[in-house]
């Protein structure tokens, strides 16, 4: 498993949310981190952020070069590309 590190502002993003998406997000990030599997995409203009959609929020993140997942924001899809 991939070492997961947390920006304040991603852990703060995910304090703001319900329990229920809460859980949801942390689990769909352990999965990804676990067996890569997840809607990943690369995002147009940045280099190294990629997104992992999960219903309706998005987890912002990049693989630093020790393999580890540095989570930057966890936004609404409606907020996340504003």
């Amino acid at each position: 498993m991939k070492r997961i590190t947390w920006t304040e502002s991603a852990k703060t993003d995910v304090r703001a949310l319900d329990k229920p998406n809460a859980m949801r997000v942390l689990h769909a990030l352990h999965r990804f981190a676990e067996t890569g599997t997840g809607d990943v995409k690369k995002l147009q203009g940045d280099v190294d952020e990629l997104r992992l959609r999960i219903g309706d929020h998005r987890l912002f993140f990049v693989y630093n070069q020790d393999e580890a997942i540095e989570v930057r924001r966890v936004r609404h899809r409606g907020e996340a590309y504003r």
